[in-house]
């Protein structure tokens, strides 16, 4: 019965009962308590008895030694956000005397899972990681093997985790409450599933309230995950952009930016004036379009520096309480936007 109970406990058991992070007690449990005090290490024991709870020893195994590697999960390593965010993390990591090994999970949770587990298997230090829904999962895993783990880019919603994002929330909304103030009167959402990242969640919800606090409605337009439908998203704008009231699509997915700018182009006659259309990110291409697109940007750079930084002050330092921060975006106004 008892080992039945023991199979049953996971650390984050263990962390509740002990008023600690898993990050502490997965430390605990792998011997680096040099910075940990003698009243926590005690809590942890007592928990840890108490329950009867045991670790793997297989992800126990894989603590032996370090490897100097950082394992970095992200969801698409194509957008030109995420390959912003890598640089950041690459710059610091060799500077610091790490390297990086980089998996694609494509905002799938088994992927997700599978590339830690395999990353585990090489010997990864620790783990930078853009998560999807699966993160309190995704955590429980990592510190199981007692690795620390720092997300990015979506924040994740467990106060004992360490993390970086950008104030999408703040950002959206003060973007869309300008753009109210400068004449547009019909709004028009063009967005992925929002559910999938926290951070689609804080852009939708500070669209929403924007518009909510100045008594406007939207329109929305789903848009899949393998790509923007061109020529139904044509016809969907068609229908809802009469030409006379001021409209403005907001594009919040740098990888759909792109595809909903081209499919505008019958608009660009009637920019910024009567259609407006704002985005997010894509920096490399959308000063230099034509007509030049108005961005939320993010410092992306920056966001996967302090990343990895973190994750290497965790490394070292084994803090008892979690690394979070919050960074600000601004907004780049254009020729799409009045």
């Amino acid at each position: 019965m008892a080992a039945q109970r023991a199979k049953r406990v996971t650390i984050n058991d263990i962390a509740q009962m002990a008023g600690t992070s898993k990050t502490t007690v997965s430390f605990y449990l792998n011997g680096k308590t040099e910075r940990m005090s003698k009243e926590t290490k005690e809590r942890i024991r007592a928990a840890i008895e108490q329950t009867g709870y045991s670790p793997n020893p297989l992800a126990r195994s894989m603590n032996a030694k370090s490897t100097s590697l950082i394992g970095v999960i992200i969801g698409d390593v194509t957008s030109t956000f995420s390959n912003r965010i890598v640089k950041g993390i690459q710059a610091t990591a060799r500077k610091n005397g790490y390297r990086i090994i980089i998996g694609a999970s494509g905002y799938d949770q088994e992927e997700e899972s599978t590339y830690v587990d395999r990353m585990l298997a090489i010997g990864m230090d620790g783990f930078l990681v853009q998560p999807t829904s699966n993160s309190a999962q995704l955590a429980e895993q990592v510190a199981t093997a007692g690795k620390p783990l720092v997300f990015f880019d979506s924040r994740h919603y467990e106060s004992d985790q360490h993390w970086v994002k950008t104030d999408n929330y703040e950002a959206t909304r003060a973007a869309i409450r300008t753009c109210v103030e400068r004449g547009y009167q019909r709004f028009i959402l063009v967005a992925a599933n929002e559910h999938l990242l926290s951070s689609r969640v804080e852009r939708g919800k500070g669209f929403e309230d924007a518009l909510a606090q100045e008594a406007k409605d939207f329109l929305r337009y789903t848009v899949s995950e393998k790509g923007v439908d061109v020529e139904d998203l044509h016809a969907f704008l068609e229908e809802h952009i009469d030409g006379e009231t001021p409209t403005l699509v907001f594009a919040p997915n740098c990888w759909a930016l792109p595809d909903v700018y081209v499919t505008m182009r019958d608009w660009y006659p009637l920019m910024p004036e009567r259609v407006g259309l704002l985005g997010f990110d894509n920096v490399e291409w959308a000063s230099v379009a034509a007509p030049a697109v108005s961005v939320i940007e993010q410092p992306a750079f920056e966001e996967g520096s302090h990343a990895c930084q973190i994750l290497l002050d965790v490394l070292k330092n084994q803090p008892d309480q979690p690394y979070q921060q919050t960074l600000p975006c601004f907004v780049a106004w254009r020729e799409t936007t009045l």
